[in-house]
């Protein structure tokens, strides 16, 4: 009789608890969406290093600290890290199978992107604002 009450089992039921099926479509999307900013920005941020080599200190500044670099050059850090983040989860999910190695580097990752993205993106907010 056992044999019979789960062969009626609904597969759903038998799947409960083997992992999440809500969130894999929107983690691929951001992931693709950052991806394609990313492309955009990075050619942008290399135009932008290129035009300051051999440039002296207040130029690097007054150049940044422009509104429209200033905020494009934000994007394209936020851009950065945030899909770093999501790709090295990813990488996690994947090739961590210990429970708690895989918790322990989930919040180091999280934690480390933050704080570098904070940094970063104010550096940049502190140069605009002529701090």
């Amino acid at each position: 009789m056992g044999i019979e009450k789960n062969r009626l089992r609904h597969p759903l039921k038998t799947a409960r608890g083997l992992g999440s099926a809500k969130d894999g479509t929107g983690h691929f999307i951001v992931q693709r969406v950052t991806a394609i900013a990313l492309v955009f920005l990075s050619l942008y941020v290399v135009g932008l290093l290129l035009s300051l080599v051999g440039a002296d200190y207040a130029a690097v500044r007054g150049r940044v600290g422009h509104p429209l670099n200033a905020t494009l050059l934000v994007a394209f850090l936020m851009a950065a890290f945030w899909h770093a983040k999501l790709g090295l989860q990813v990488i996690i999910e994947d090739y961590v199978h210990t429970p708690w190695a895989a918790a322990t580097l989930h919040l180091a990752n999280i934690f480390v992107c933050f704080v570098a993205a904070t940094a970063s993106v104010l550096a940049v907010v502190r140069i605009a604002l002529g701090a």
